[in-house]
């Protein structure tokens, strides 16, 4: 898919040297800065489609990241109909083919960052890319100072609250919430204004949601409350747009600490994208459905825990700047799905080819609240025999996210800079196998990596 914000950057770049302009320090520090820009769109929409993967791929390995429209059946396992900006109606299908959800995502950026709503134009985004601009100027300045890795992780967290109002219950998409009777019209406008609403409330003000079903109610028809005809494109009655919707949900938010729920933790779109790309690098991820087995019983898996330590250590031993995880409450088999929604009641949602089942369900039949469940992990990886360093910094980074309702757990597995182990064991990766290391010669292989 072609991405427009580059093709921008690089005509930059190309009229700059076809009159043979030499950039100054400053232009050029301005052009780094949007060049970051550009890039940090780029990934959120990455992320948020599902085509998440690695810098270098195969080529054999490009279907799995393509986007495959409805009635353009390629046979690429990103459908449109699966990705965030189609599930709940923001955008049309074909509207993905045209980098519509990167420009969305710009405008949002350039709001955020740059501290005031700006016009929404194509004009208006064309002037952020261009070096002789007072809004590229602006938005760079602004954007050096913000940090683009934080206003991604505000923004996919602004994402998940949407989400979360959405699936409060009875779940429902937000195009049918936001309008007062069936449609099929896209509205990134709407979505624009609400994400900045939702911004400036958790973000801006520290304030965290308590009532998901009273903030959906409110935004029920909320195109008839708002100004979407044309004037609503200026900056000033986008503004007062932002602000009608603060007045409508904004008793349903209180003040409290959210940094920790916004920097470092895993939204939703973070948890998709390693779903996809576990179809695509074996060695550096795992899936597993629970500790509970499928049968009537119910038994606990006595020696799940062990092999999750056991493919930590092996994913930890695939080399320097090798980042892997371990994901809880996800099956790769459809039959499994079914079973779990015949023995839980609960309807898997598919991410790509896999099912996500969660975990919630799991600690309700052991009879337990999800944060003791998830400390049951913690506490197993703790007590484990992995290398200090390694267990460490996997506790530092394990992860609950509720998931549309369904919990997952994410266990991240950070570089590391020398062999691992497992008391005196060491494991490696075959493919998506964890095998035990048994000869020296295998082990001194593995030492070489690092």
């Amino acid at each position: 898919m072609r991405n427009a914000t580059d093709v921008e950057i690089n005509d930059v770049f190309g009229r700059i040297n076809t009159y043979g302009h030499r950039l100054s320090d400053q232009e050029r520090r301005q052009a780094g800065v949007l060049n970051e820009f550009s890039n940090m769109i780029r990934n959120l929409a990455c992320t948020l489609r599902g085509d998440a993967s690695a810098d270098i791929l195969p080529l054999k390995s490009m279907p799995a990241i393509s986007v495959d429209l409805p009635k353009t059946k390629h046979g690429y396992q990103v459908q449109a109909d699966e990705v965030f900006w189609v599930t709940q109606g923001i955008l049309l299908s074909t509207d993905l083919r045209d980098s519509m959800d990167e420009q969305c995502i710009a405008d949002i950026a350039a709001s955020i960052v740059g501290g005031k709503i700006i016009e929404r134009s194509k004009d208006a985004l064309d002037d952020i890319y261009m070096l002789d601009t007072h809004q590229a100027e602006h938005v760079s300045a602004a954007l050096e100072m913000y940090g683009s890795e934080r206003f991604a992780e505000e923004f996919k967290f602004c994402v998940d609250q949407i989400l979360k109002v959405c699936t409060q219950g009875t779940p429902e998409k937000l195009r049918d919430i936001v309008f007062g009777k069936k449609t099929t019209n896209a509205f990134p406008s709407i979505f624009a204004t609400l994400i900045v609403a939702f911004h400036e409330l958790t973000v801006k003000e520290s304030k965290k949601i308590t009532d998901c079903s009273g903030i959906r109610k409110a935004l029920t028809k909320l195109s008839g409350r708002i100004e979407t005809g044309r004037k609503a494109t200026s900056s000033e009655e986008r503004r007062k747009n932002v602000d009608t919707v603060k007045g409508l949900i904004g008793n349903f938010f209180i003040e409290a600490d959210v940094k920790s729920q916004i920097y470092g933790s895993h939204a939703t779109a973070d948890i998709e994208a390693p779903i996809r790309r576990s179809e695509i690098e074996l060695s550096g991820y795992e899936l597993k459905q629970g500790l509970l087995s499928l049968s009537y019983q119910r038994e606990v898996d006595a020696d799940l825990i062990e092999k999750v330590i056991a493919t930590i250590c092996a994913i930890a031993n695939n080399g320097p700047n090798r980042v892997g995880k371990v994901i809880i409450g996800v099956t790769d088999k459809k039959a499994d799905a079914d079973r779990v929604k015949e023995l839980d009641g609960v309807e898997a949602k598919k991410v790509g080819r896999r099912f996500v089942v969660g975990v919630s369900r799991e600690a309700r039949v052991l009879g337990s609240k999800v944060d003791r469940y998830f400390s049951r992990w913690k506490d197993a990886i703790k007590k484990s025999d992995l290398s200090p360093f390694l267990r460490d910094a996997v506790l530092s980074s394990i992860d609950f996210n509720s998931f549309y309702g369904l919990g997952v757990i994410v266990i991240t597995v950070p570089p590391q800079r020398e062999l691992s182990y497992v008391g005196e064991k060491v494991y490696w990766r075959n493919g998506d196998a964890t095998e035990q290391a048994t000869s020296p010669k295998q082990i001194a292989a593995l030492a070489k990596r690092f």
